[in-house]
């Protein structure tokens, strides 16, 4: 797509509860933008180690944050979910004028 300078998931749904696997993630491999990958470490539909190596295989193209104890939903138990949301746009945020900063 043209003017698109990069892609931010939140979430990315790497595969069924359960089931772990990397097939949703093959197209990803097609994409030459920057994509940010914001996950929660319990997030049952992307496990942390299949979704780091495939950061490793993405490439410099490729970045993650982690959110910590947080679900799919981004849902904290110990935390209130306003704390946990602006931590992600601040980590969103910061992503975006990275990757502007970069290309001046």
């Amino acid at each position: 797509m043209p003017g698109v300078r990069g892609l931010v998931f939140l979430g990315f749904p790497l595969h069924p509860a359960g089931r772990p696997s990397e097939e949703r993630a093959v197209h990803l491999f097609q994409v030459e933008v920057p994509m940010l990958f914001l996950q929660g470490t319990r997030d049952r539909l992307a496990d942390l180690g299949l979704l780091e190596r495939l950061m490793e295989r993405l490439g410099t193209r490729a970045s993650l944050r982690l959110v910590q104890d947080a679900d799919h939903s981004f849902r904290v138990p110990a935390r209130a979910d306003a704390v946990v949301k602006g931590e992600m746009m601040d980590a969103v945020a910061e992503w975006i004028f990275a990757l502007i900063s970069r290309r001046r």
